[in-house]
């Protein structure tokens, strides 16, 4: 069975670059570069984890359409577990056009789709149950699973003895720690964006602050993702401490975050402490933003080590 599964938001990201603005209505514009990629912060970080060598399986919902064909092909290529993957009749696959502009930057326009049909009956509990890590990616963007559905489904993995991790989205409803629920309460490892977290400690810019306001909340471990100001990590028995991002030429930040996660939850299936996790993060998530594309960039786990070491004996 897989070491972590992943639960959460799927998509087929049409990825264009370099787009600066959009053309004028019933004008072209060209483009240097279109691709087709799988996305969605689940898919992301399974992908991410299978390049880095964890068994993984990855739960979500896609539509009966060739987004969907196309998605989950893309799971089967690189070895992930797919039997907790729902079909959807009606809705279709989730997805997204990206704009990345000339500096990495990234704009979206999202069709929720299936991601918004998706909720806690359609995952078969007795895959996580039998996962060492059970990771949530996508909340606010799973309006049926979002909030108490999610925390009881953590819940249930904790009381079955698997490690819980979350991550986020940025929630355009606003509804941030109300729709959140209870979910941080049976959260061990939550990874969000520096962004997202401060909109859900009401603002808070200090990430010192940031972190202690989501551990009352009751997380166990907060790994905030500073972009290239590398992370920020604390936990609440009050250890915590700061890691340098890379110095690496970012082509496209598209993924950067949740190939960070898949860094960081690689080093818990090796057994590694907390520091050691974090910085194999940056260094997955400094390889990542090199390439167009939300994994493109990604080295091997054996890779990826050595340049980690490399920058740890400068």
């Amino acid at each position: 069975m897989a070491e972590v599964t992943c639960v959460g938001i799927l998509t087929a990201d049409v990825v264009g670059k370099p787009i600066e603005s959009l053309p004028e209505r019933g004008k072209l514009g060209l483009v240097e570069r279109i691709e087709l990629h799988s996305g969605g912060c689940a898919a992301n970080t399974g992908i991410g984890l299978a390049i880095l060598g964890v068994d993984t399986a990855i739960i979500g919902k896609v539509g009966n359409d060739g987004f969907g064909d196309f998605v989950v092909g893309r799971f089967q290529k690189y070895g992930i577990e797919i039997g907790g993957v729902a079909w959807d009749k009606d809705a279709a696959t989730s997805a997204t056009m990206v704009f990345v502009d000339s500096s990495g930057e990234r704009s979206f326009l999202h069709y929720p789709g299936a991601n918004a049909t998706f909720r806690l009956e359609d995952i078969d509990t007795s895959l996580i149950h039998k996962s060492k890590i059970v990771h949530v990616a996508g909340t606010f963007l799973m309006p049926q699973f979002d909030g108490e559905p999610t925390a009881e489904l953590l819940k249930q993995a904790q009381a079955a003895g698997v490690i819980t991790s979350l991550d986020t989205v940025w929630d355009a409803r606003g509804g941030w720690m109300q729709t959140m629920g209870t979910a941080l309460a049976y959260t061990d490892y939550f990874l969000p964006s520096y962004e997202e977290a401060k909109q859900l400690a009401s603002g808070e810019e200090d990430p010192t602050e940031i972190a202690r306001f989501l551990i009352d909340a009751g997380v166990k471990v907060v790994g905030l993702k500073l972009g290239d100001k590398g992370c920020y990590v604390r936990t609440a028995t009050g250890d915590s401490f700061s890691i340098p991002a890379l110095k690496v030429n970012a082509i496209d930040a598209l993924g950067a975050g949740d190939s960070f996660v898949a860094g960081f939850l690689t080093g818990l299936v090796h057994g590694w402490d907390l520091e050691q996790c974090s910085r194999f993060a940056v260094a997955v998530g400094s390889c990542c933003v090199q390439a167009l594309g939300a994994n493109t960039g990604i080295r091997s786990f054996e890779e990826t080590l050595r340049i980690m070491e490399s920058v740890a004996r400068r």
